[in-house]
């Protein structure tokens, strides 16, 4: 019995088929592709769950500025900071997802997911909703290969790379990871993770990457910690019943075609957008001379 997948459809059906939550459907597929126990699959997702929750911790508690100047210390301002408007759980998860990507920043320990660039929005998501909600690692486990999954699947059928596919690759990957995610924290079903994953990336399509001088700084920080809230939105949607009239692959197939699709100059090479702004000139010019 195979439990290996390429598609986020062969992913649902194997769960119906099996009668399985799409996470358990991903620790066997990995337990079946690498020959690992599960056991020695699960204390690694777990090494790394506790990567997540150090990135919040040390991103959000480190005050310095990066060596450009450009970011740090924005998600203490954060934290420090009373919402007005908004949810306990969304103001975290954007607070986390910033102070993840500040860590990144400063090259503090992260996880890519998928990304460097995109690492917040998945861990501050998480953490964020664990924390808030009072769940445990077992909660956070199941978001973890449910997120794992999604993001197979989006780098085996598209692309995560910014320089392949503009931000939408990345920090929309990234999102309609966390999204998936929050759903199977909260023991959703196979159709609210789908649906969550499409409401989510559809609406990131043509997002673009112009990084200020060739940075993961601006706009990324912030882009993650936005993104993150992105993610809570499409997840709350997909719960709440609502469908995505594309179905997820095909949403995948559509940011995969627009991001090949858009200009090399927007794609990771600072060569417009943001990037060739007059603010964002005179800042790349001031860094090459550093």
């Amino acid at each position: 019995m195979s439990y290996l997948y390429e598609t986020l459809a062969d992913l649902a059906h194997l769960s119906d088929t099996h009668n399985l939550p799409m996470w358990e459907v991903v620790i066997r597929a990995e337990m079946e592709a690498s020959g690992q126990t599960r056991e020695a699959i699960e204390k690694e997702a777990l090494r790394r769950i506790q990567i997540f929750k150090d990135s919040v911790t040390n991103g959000g508690e480190d005050r310095k500025r990066t060596v450009s100047g450009m970011s740090g210390g924005q998600a203490h301002i954060l934290l420090k900071h009373t919402p007005r408007l908004m949810s306990p759980v969304a103001y975290k998860a954007l607070t986390y997802a910033v102070a993840v990507n500040e860590a990144n920043a400063k090259m503090f320990r992260v996880v890519a997911c998928p990304t460097a660039g995109s690492c917040g929005v998945m861990p501050g998501t998480m953490c964020a909703v664990a924390e808030e909600l009072q769940l445990d690692d077992e909660a956070m486990l199941r978001g973890f290969f449910m997120g794992a999954g999604i993001g197979n699947v989006i780098t085996n059928q598209a692309c995560v790379a910014g320089a392949v596919g503009g931000c939408q690759a990345e920090v929309g990957s990234a999102a309609a990871m966390a999204a998936g995610a929050v759903v199977a924290m909260l023991e959703g079903s196979t159709k609210e993770v789908i649906n969550a994953v499409a409401l989510c990336l559809k609406n990131v399509l043509g997002l673009v990457c112009d990084p200020i001088g060739g940075l993961v700084e601006v706009p990324c920080v912030k882009r993650n910690g936005i993104y993150a809230v992105h993610a809570l939105s499409a997840a709350e949607m997909a719960m709440a019943g609502l469908i995505s009239q594309i179905p997820v692959d095909e949403v995948i197939e559509a940011m995969d075609r627009i991001g090949r699709a858009l200009p090399s100059t927007l794609r990771e090479t600072s060569e417009g957008g943001l990037a060739t702004t007059e603010t964002g000139r005179r800042i790349a010019k001031q860094l090459a001379e550093m």
